[in-house]
C-alpha cells in the first residue's frame, strides 16, 4: 500500500448545506491533511455530525465542493469508513461482524482469520468473539463498530461522538482503541462535545458554532488562547445560542 497515492488531503471549498429553509453548514473551507487527529468540537446543534456526513459522502452539499486528492470515485469509497454514534450491528457473532467487511472487500479467505483475530485483540474483544454482537454492552458494541470499520484498513476513519452516553471505563477503552488505530496510520476525524476528550485525543481542533467554522487551531493553542468569543464561552461552560 506504500506506493498507492493517498486519497488525502480532503479539500472543502465554501461547503454549505441547507434544509427546510435553514442553513445548517455555512461556507466551510479548508484541507484535512493526512497527519494528526482532527477533532470537530462544538455545542450540540453546531453541525458537527452533519459536517462529518458531508465529508464521508453520505450527503451532498447544497453549495460548494468536497474533493479528495484522487477525485471522488470508488477507490475513495473503499478507503474511508465511518462509525456512527449508535452503530448498527449485524445479527452475527462479534467475529462475524468484523469478518463481513473483509468479505465485501474481497479479502482472500486465507487472510481473513488473521485479520479478524488482530482486530478482536486490538479492540479487547477476543473473549467475546463468538458471542452475538447485539448482546454486548454499549461500550463493547462501540469498540466492535470501530474494529469492524478498521479491519479493512481504511486510510480515513470518521468517528461520530464515539463515547456518547458511555461510562468513564468504557470511554477510556474506546479512547485507547482510537489511539491504537491512529498508530496504524489511519487518519482520525471525529466529533465530540466533550472538552476532556478533545484535550486527550486531538492534535487539532475545528470549532463549529451554528454551522460555521469559527476556529481551526492546534489543540494546545485552542485551550490556552481561544481566538473567538464563542470558543472562549464554550470553554467556560457557558450556553451558546
Amino acid at each position: 500500500m506504500a506506493d498507492v497515492p493517498s486519497i488525502l488531503p480532503l479539500r472543502l471549498t465554501d461547503v454549505t448545506y441547507q434544509a427546510r429553509g435553514q442553513t445548517l453548514i455555512d461556507g466551510i473551507s479548508g484541507d484535512l491533511e493526512a497527519k494528526g487527529r482532527s477533532v470537530i468540537l462544538g455545542p450540540n446543534g453546531a453541525g458537527k455530525s452533519l459536517l462529518l456526513r458531508l465529508c464521508h459522502g453520505l450527503l451532498q452539499p447544497t453549495a460548494g465542493r468536497i474533493e479528495w486528492a484522487v477525485g471522488n470515485n470508488e477507490r475513495v469509497r473503499q478507503r474511508q469508513a465511518m462509525v456512527f454514534q449508535d452503530p448498527v450491528l449485524l445479527r452475527r457473532s462479534t467475529a462475524g461482524n468484523i469478518r463481513y467487511p473483509l468479505h465485501l472487500h474481497g479479502t482472500p479467505r486465507r487472510e481473513q482469520q488473521a485479520r479478524v483475530d488482530e482486530a478482536l485483540a486490538r479492540a479487547g474483544l477476543s473473549a467475546v468473539a463468538d458471542r452475538p454482537a447485539r448482546v454486548l454492552s454499549g461500550g463493547e458494541q462501540q469498540r466492535l463498530a470501530i474494529a469492524r470499520a478498521w479491519v479493512a484498513r481504511p486510510e480515513v476513519l470518521f468517528l461520530d461522538e464515539p463515547t456518547s452516553n458511555l461510562d468513564p471505563a468504557a470511554t477510556r477503552a474506546i479512547e485507547e482503541l482510537v489511539l491504537a488505530v491512529d498508530q496504524t496510520g489511519a487518519k482520525i476525524i471525529m466529533t465530540t462535545h466533550d472538552l476532556g476528550q478533545a484535550r486527550r485525543l486531538a492534535n487539532e481542533i475545528l470549532f463549529l458554532h451554528r454551522g460555521r467554522l469559527l476556529e481551526r487551531t492546534p489543540v494546545t493553542e485552542f485551550f490556552a488562547a481561544p481566538r473567538t468569543a464563542e470558543a472562549a464561552a464554550f470553554l467556560k461552560g457557558d450556553l451558546l445560542c
